[in-house]
């Protein structure tokens, strides 16, 4: 089983999302901000993504082996270094470090960026990124490191929302996405798929079916259907219940709003259909998935 990160670094973090009361954000991603004295770190192979966002303001030697390949380099503030799941990486630095390490589940990142950015991500995802220099999106995890000096409900509301900016500029500047012409299956097309997901989005509260998908991706319905599905290894349907169960899901966040309130905001008949139809995705009844994530 591939090692995390955190367990591997030489110090402790000053500050980690860890901590915070869980807000949907860290199923997405985790924040934590590292200061160490020179040191090393062995080479390992793990299964998420990390995002190495450099604060120091003084350039600073640096080695990065990565899947064998020595890079030696300078490191100088506000660069980023990606290390992709799966590659083996190893880390040398000669002076203290100052970064912010955002670590990201590569298949709930590819969820995300379906979801609410309309983009098919390639299996590579952020694999092509090694360092590049980005003080925008270095500001956005500063931003996110600063949320987690008090933990209460402020904090965890704010790294929901900051931690949402931050993988959006992300995704929309360097996800390796398919290309907008691509065809991705028997010419169903990232400009198909948002126009679905767009379609998905605005009738969330009303009844959508696989002849309003089709007409929108202007296709015959069984040739919708069977591309979707090549495409994305799920029916229309099926991702339409998902899609409406993710975002009852982030609803629910909110203790004070009714559970049958959130069942007619997506689309459900009523609160006996939610229930079944949330069980069937989430694995548990709403009021008990709710009860385990307000505390």
């Amino acid at each position: 089983m591939p090692k995390r990160y955190a367990s591997i670094y030489p110090s402790s973090p000053l500050l980690a999302s860890s901590g915070l009361t869980r807000p949907e954000a860290a199923d997405l991603m985790t924040v934590a901000w590292f200061q160490a004295a020179p040191d090393r770190m062995p080479e390992e192979v793990f299964g998420e993504h990390h995002v190495l966002l450099n604060l120091n303001p003084e350039p600073h030697r640096v080695q990065n082996r990565r899947d064998g390949v020595l890079h030696d380099f300078t490191y100088r503030q506000h660069e980023i270094v990606v290390t992709p799941a799966g590659m083996r990486s190893g880390w040398r630095w000669f002076a203290t470090s100052d970064v912010i390490v955002v670590t990201l589940d590569p298949a709930k990142v590819a969820g995300f960026a379906e979801r609410e950015l309309g983009l098919l991500l390639t299996d590579r995802q952020l694999a092509d990124l090694r360092v590049f220099h980005d003080p925008d999106l270095c500001r956005a995890g500063e931003m996110i490191r600063d949320t987690l000096e008090t933990n209460d409900l402020a904090s965890a509301v704010m790294f929901e929302s900051l931690a949402r900016v931050f993988l959006v500029k992300l995704l929309q500047r360097y996800g390796t996405s398919h290309a907008e012409s691509a065809e991705l299956s028997a010419r169903f097309t990232a400009r198909h798929f948002r126009r679905v997901i767009d379609y998905i989005r605005t009738h969330l509260d009303d009844s959508v079916t696989l002849d309003d998908l089709a007409r929108e991706a202007a296709m015959s319905p069984s040739h919708f259907s069977r591309v979707f599905r090549q495409t994305l290894g799920k029916t229309p349907m099926q991702y339409v219940l998902n899609y409406r169960i993710e975002q009852a899901a982030r609803m629910m966040a909110d203790p004070a709003r009714p559970l049958g309130d959130i069942a007619m905001a997506c689309g459900f008949a009523d609160q006996a259909h939610f229930s079944r139809s949330f069980k069937q995705v989430m694995g548990e009844a709403p009021r008990a998935w709710r009860a385990k994530l307000t505390g």
